[in-house]
């Protein structure tokens, strides 16, 4: 009976395995002291049989082999804990990024886009997010541009059918300059024609008249001819001369309106320097010019304020109307509006997360705090068990109210107030593009103080 209970394994010893299991190396060490003390309620005997020593052996293996695996799980379990203590880290740790407010640029109407994205749906650059538009927009300066157009529009054909109205009169009025001016060239080539035959005329007179006096006078000194006749002889002589100066003066003269009308300029004893048909010329060009230069003026102002028109068209569009645009790729974080709801140029219309500034907000026990720096290395481990993520320290605010504009309050971390945010360039590259709120912990380097 005795040898039975001896053979057989002790309920005591699964207690002690799950002893040391349990209550790590403290428990193991009270477990074995128990076990390697006799019980003094057992007696011990020496007239005990040779058979039992191989079972003590026995019982001796098993509880040396249970030591040694409760020293490898003291070793296992506690080193990791050790390291820990021993890391200089930080209490708690968070990703977090920076949001960016998109605001109304307008008052207005919002209206969702049909490829609005959902609710903390992933954006690119440039993606539209809503559309504001503003029924009631201000339009008087585009009404009224448009207004001025169309009445230079309207007059344009009239100007034009002047203009071309008073081209074709100057064209008549210029053929009957033409016509004038041929004419009287004609006229004067004839009367020039006329007085150098009178002049021959007058010449030939002249000399007979001359050749009679010499003749008259040679003979009044044999008495044929009496003094009386001479004198009258001579007297015509005088006249024929006189006669052929007055046609060479005349002759002069019409040369002088030759010349003047091939110039341009008319001289005559019923008319100034210009004949009518050639004055209602000359108006008629001043008028062409004039309806000209307002045609040309007409088209600049049509053209100047086509343009202004386009220019205020944009600024009517937009302040008529704006697309709501993703600056940066990033997530929708709050959406702080709904479609169909008015809202002022101003007023905050959703927030983005920025994806591509990530930083893990940390917060730190005092003594650690005091030994860091900006610059300082560090690396984020999170306690999803990834591989730990490398960065350095870009704002220790201590004690002081956390840095704005972040998506998680430093201040929701409150075991330790002293806070440090650590900038994560790989967090992208590690795969966790947008991870905001993902839990871990900052390890600062070996060269920073233990805590």
């Amino acid at each position: 009976m005795n040898q039975a209970q001896q053979h057989k394994p002790l309920p005591e010893d699964n207690v002690s395995v799950t002893k040391v299991e349990a209550e790590g190396a403290r428990g193991l060490q009270r477990d074995l002291q128990d076990r390697l003390q006799p019980a003094h309620d057992e007696p011990v005997s020496d007239s005990a049989p040779h058979p039992e020593a191989p079972a003590g052996s026995g019982r001796m293996v098993r509880r040396t082999l249970k030591v040694a695996i409760g020293l490898a799980i003291v070793a296992v379990f506690g080193w990791m804990p050790l390291k820990a203590i021993l890391q200089t880290s930080s209490v708690e740790a968070v990703v977090n990024a920076r949001i960016v407010t998109l605001r109304s640029p307008i008052d207005g109407t919002v209206s969702a886009k049909p490829s609005n994205p959902t609710y903390l749906s992933a954006l690119s650059e440039g993606d539209v997010i809503l559309h504001v538009v503003n029924a009631r927009g201000d339009r008087i300066r585009l009404d009224d541009l448009r207004r001025q157009v169309s009445r230079l529009e309207n007059e344009r054909p009239s100007l034009a059918a002047k203009l071309a109205a008073a081209e074709a009169a100057q064209q008549d009025l210029a053929r009957q300059a033409g016509q004038f001016r041929d004419g009287r060239t004609l006229q004067l080539e004839a009367r020039i024609a006329e007085i150098q035959s009178a002049i021959e005329a007058a010449a030939a007179r002249r000399e007979e008249a001359t050749a009679a006096v010499e003749r008259a006078s040679s003979l009044v000194k044999s008495g044929s001819v009496s003094t009386v006749e001479l004198a009258r002889l001579t007297r015509e002589q005088a006249i024929a001369q006189q006669t052929e100066i007055g046609a060479r003066r005349r002759l002069d003269a019409a040369k002088v309106e030759l010349t003047a009308v091939k110039n341009g300029t008319y001289l005559g004893d019923s008319y100034n320097d210009r004949p009518s048909s050639v004055q209602r010329e000359e108006e008629m060009r001043q008028r062409v010019s004039d309806l000209r230069a307002d045609l040309a003026h007409a088209d600049a102002e049509i053209a100047w304020l086509t343009h202004e028109i386009a220019v205020e068209q944009i600024h009517y569009i937009n302040r008529a109307e704006a697309d709501i645009r993703a600056p940066i790729n990033g997530r929708i974080w709050e959406m702080m509006t709904s479609p169909g709801e008015d809202v002022r140029a101003g007023q905050p219309l959703l927030k983005v997360l920025d994806c591509s500034g990530e930083v893990v907000t940390a917060n730190v026990t005092e003594s650690v705090y005091n030994r860091l720096k900006l610059g300082d290395p560090a690396s984020f481990e999170p306690n999803d068990g990834s591989a730990a993520i490398e960065g350095v320290i870009v704002n220790l605010t201590g004690s002081s109210g956390a840095p704005a504009n972040l998506a998680i309050n430093p201040d929701a971390l409150n075991k330790e107030p002293y806070r440090v945010t650590v900038s994560m360039p790989a967090l992208d590259s590690a795969g966790k593009d947008c991870a905001v709120g993902r839990t871990g912990r900052v390890v600062f380097n070996e060269g920073a103080a233990k805590s």
